[in-house]
């Protein structure tokens, strides 16, 4: 039978997608964040975690805030987000958020695959269910990160897989800290 014909074919490409890919299959996560040329004020997020608890970005103000835009289907998310709980862990005495943002999924799809993490994820988890904050801060693709400064302004973004406890990209971060 023709695969792309079959009535399964949707079954198997669901079953195909869900199959994780080999890391040597991936091209390599970046080690960069790329600057704003002109950094914005970052547009409103107010949604809530996976306990139903509501977070607003607005009150870590005076912290350097990495907003994480991603969904448990995206390889490179997937692959990212260890990375994201060891910058947390690095920096996060430092005055360093980190907030992640699913886009278009349930409190279980979530739960499930971050039960599966190591290091397990510390910071909050937040459902942008219907992808209205996702097209708010202009996301175009999974993952999209933002770095949001002190006062509250987008100043780096990073479209694409990126290891965030690289040296480099903890340096970027380090040099806008609050400082203490």
């Amino acid at each position: 039978m023709n695969r792309i014909t079959s009535p399964l074919c949707g079954i198997t490409l669901a079953w195909l997608a869900a199959m994780p890919a080999a890391a040597e299959d991936l091209p390599p996560l970046t080690h960069v964040l790329t600057p704003i040329a002109a950094p914005y004020l970052a547009p409103a997020l107010k949604l809530a975690d996976l306990d139903g608890k509501l977070h607003e970005l607005v009150s870590f103000k005076g912290k350097l805030i990495v907003v994480n835009f991603w969904a448990t289907w995206c390889p490179p998310c997937r692959r990212e987000m260890p990375s994201l709980e060891r910058l947390r862990q690095q920096l996060g005495d430092s005055g360093l958020e980190v907030i992640a943002v699913d886009v278009g999924e349930d409190v279980e799809t979530v739960f499930a695959f971050t039960g599966q993490l190591d290091p397990a994820p510390t910071f909050p988890m937040l459902l942008d269910k219907n992808s209205a904050v996702a097209q708010q801060w202009k996301v175009r693709g999974l993952p999209t990160t933002f770095v949001v400064d002190t006062d509250g302004r987008v100043i780096y973004r990073a479209v694409g897989g990126r290891e965030f406890d690289h040296e480099t990209v903890v340096k970027q971060l380090r040099s806008h800290l609050p400082a203490r």
